[in-house]
């Protein structure tokens, strides 16, 4: 298992010191990292928190998955590491 979970359905007001408070009754909140547009700048409504380790983790995601934060539930599961772009094989012909 792993410590970094996502964090989706985030309401635009809510910041990253909210989340924060709110994971880290569950455990040492390593980061929160609120993700944004890379064209527009503006927050596209999911995060990655990285908890101390993977049973504060799970924890965390348990307790915090649909519990309504500014309105919006939040859906909370364990973070999928994006593969490395790199040489990708031309299909042959």
């Amino acid at each position: 298992m792993s410590k970094k979970l996502y964090v989706g359905n985030i309401n635009y007001r809510t910041s990253a010191e909210a989340l924060e408070s709110i994971f880290s009754e569950f455990g040492t909140v390593e980061s929160v990292s609120m993700v944004n547009d890379k064209y527009t700048g503006k927050f596209r409504g999911f995060s990655f928190v990285k908890m101390g380790s993977e049973i504060e983790a799970r924890s965390a995601m348990e307790n915090i998955n649909s519990q309504e934060v500014d309105g919006r539930q939040l859906k909370v599961s364990l973070a999928i590491e994006k593969k490395p772009r790199g040489d990708f094989d031309s299909p042959s012909m």
